[in-house]
């Protein structure tokens, strides 16, 4: 029965790794998400009638009316 224990607590403690990997992944990704800002890339602006069709920035990060 001792060898049974033993096997659940190493199952056990795999899982338990695995999900605490899983956490720490997810924890790093938000952080990232939440602490970088992209380099400003070229878009369409709003009076660019030429392209109507396609899409531009909501509201852009990177043009000279938009705090910091």
């Amino acid at each position: 029965m001792s060898a049974v224990l033993s096997r659940k607590a190493a199952i056990g403690l795999i899982v338990a790794g695995l999900v605490v990997l899983v956490l720490a992944a997810n924890a790093h990704l938000v952080y990232v998400a939440v602490t970088s800002q992209p380099d400003c890339v070229a878009h369409l602006k709003q009076g660019d009638a030429r392209h109507s069709d396609s899409f531009r920035a909501a509201k852009s990060a990177c043009s000279p009316g938009a705090g910091s």
